[in-house]
């Protein structure tokens, strides 16, 4: 509930970037209106007082005077006169700033890149069931290589600004900012998001990030980097559904490979397919069929229950809540697999 709470008053930020030039130029601006409005109310006083006229016809005398429009008769008194020519020449100054400061976002290209950070963010926005890939090293630009290869929707979430340039070379949604911070989850659509992948350089960093994500949200896939062993049971304990360490699993494929030479790879295989185990939740659809009647486009590999597994099972198994199925497709087929084990909604 409280996940949901912040989700619901958590509004996505701009990108930190373009949010920083922003308040860069909104300063600017700011300070020239402040120093401008100063500037007339004080030359209208002055004019008020030595041309003996009501104030606001002075302050419109000023504003006529500091905007070189000459529409006002010329003052009749030497404090006027002052009044006038400072008013002409500091006007004329400020003015010339604040188009400078404006002309900066258009010739130095902010405005363009506003522009495209909205593009961007609104697209971003549109997703769902997407991939949220924290982190954009080795390891997250591999995952998100794949995911894109497998033609699924993924945001890249990175602090590096030189990254954003790679990930869309890639075709990837770029957001610049830590993925540790709820809103900069929420900004990348972790309410409509299918799974969050914490591959970080720092395990620090995947611990916190599963945190947070769970925080947010209670149901959605953690899958988390570990480089250290004793990360695995930490990001476990934070709420990570499963924990890859690529130094473990290299290490593992590489013994493989020495021991069979024969052997091209466990797992190797085109990006648009993939190998799953699928367990049977008590409740579900495919509760009581058989192996054949939920097979479909899917080729089943195995069948676990309990401590026994059953390489190719029989089109005539009849499958068991907690059974676990290994089975091979594409994620389309897979998808239909899932929705027919996994539990019943609420």
């Amino acid at each position: 509930m409280s996940g949901d709470r912040q989700l619901a008053s958590s509004a996505a930020r701009p990108d930190a970037a373009a949010h920083r030039q922003l308040i860069v130029f909104v300063r600017r601006i700011s300070r020239v209106s402040l120093v401008a409005t100063a500037l007339l109310l004080f030359a209208a006083l002055g004019l008020s007082l030595s041309e003996g006229v009501g104030f606001w016809y002075a302050f419109r005398w000023a504003l006529d005077t500091a905007a070189t429009v000459g529409g006002f008769p010329q003052p009749h008194t030497t404090a006027g006169e002052i009044i006038q020519v400072a008013l002409i020449v500091l006007g004329v100054s400020t003015l010339f700033y604040a188009l400078a400061v404006v002309a900066e976002l258009f010739v130095a290209g902010h405005l363009a890149e506003l522009l495209a950070l909205r593009r961007g963010q609104s697209m971003i926005d549109k997703l769902s069931d997407h991939h949220i890939v924290c982190g954009f090293g080795r390891v997250g630009r591999q995952v998100a290589g794949d995911l894109r290869a497998a033609r699924a929707d993924c945001v890249v979430v990175d602090q590096d600004p030189e990254n954003r340039e790679i990930a869309a070379t890639l075709g990837l949604h770029f957001i610049e900012g830590d993925a540790t911070d709820d809103a900069v989850l929420v900004q990348a659509g972790i309410a409509r998001a299918r799974a969050i992948i914490a591959c970080a350089d720092s395990d620090a960093n995947n611990v916190f990030i599963t945190l947070t994500a769970r925080e947010l949200r209670a149901d959605i896939v953690i899958v988390a980097r570990a480089a250290v062993e004793d990360t695995e049971k930490k990001l476990k304990r934070a709420g990570a559904d499963r924990v890859i360490s690529p130094y473990k699993a290299s290490g593992t494929e590489m013994a493989r490979l020495a021991l069979h030479r024969n052997l091209s790879g466990v797992v190797d295989m085109d990006a648009r397919y993939r190998l799953e185990e699928i367990e049977v939740a008590d409740g579900c659809e495919g509760l009581g069929k058989t192996v054949g009647d939920i097979r479909g486009g899917s080729m089943i590999v195995g069948l676990r229950r309990g401590d026994g597994f059953e390489p190719q099972p029989s089109g005539d198994t009849a499958l068991l809540a907690g059974d676990t199925i290994v089975a091979l497709g594409s994620r389309s087929t897979l998808e239909r697999l899932e929705s027919l084990l996994e539990a019943p909604a609420d």
